[in-house]
């Protein structure tokens, strides 16, 4: 396994989740690296994104404002701090690791993908 997700769970509306993966067998610290979810029945989209060295992000219309994504590279791990969460965003999370260190969000720009981590937020 090169990256695996975890920290997702079960919380009511307006709590706080921080999602984390961590790489091993190889390095992604200089590859550009995102997170993506795939709700119930529907397909898999775009949540945020960080390039290698962390000085750009970008973030679904969606999430903005309620969730920040990070990056430790000497940890080699990638973060998704998500608070004021709703029930919309219940979904598996998935972690990915692009080829490349430039900000980019196109699922198909990701070719590391990482096992996924189920987020529940009940009303």
């Amino acid at each position: 396994v090169q990256l695996q997700a975890s920290g997702g769970g079960s919380v009511q509306a307006g709590g706080s989740l921080r999602l984390s993966c961590a790489a091993s067998g190889r390095t992604f610290s200089s590859y550009t690296r995102a997170w993506f979810r795939q709700a119930p029945g529907k397909e898999r989209e775009f949540v945020a994104a960080i390039n290698w060295s962390g000085t750009n992000t970008a973030y679904a219309d969606s999430v903005k404002g309620r969730f920040t994504i990070s990056r430790d590279n000497s940890k080699d791990t990638l973060y998704l701090q998500m608070n004021s969460l709703k029930p919309e965003d219940t979904a598996v999370y998935y972690c990915a690791a692009a080829t490349f260190g430039w900000l980019v969000r196109r699922e198909s720009d990701f070719g590391s993908w990482g096992q996924g981590t189920q987020v529940t937020v009940s009303s």
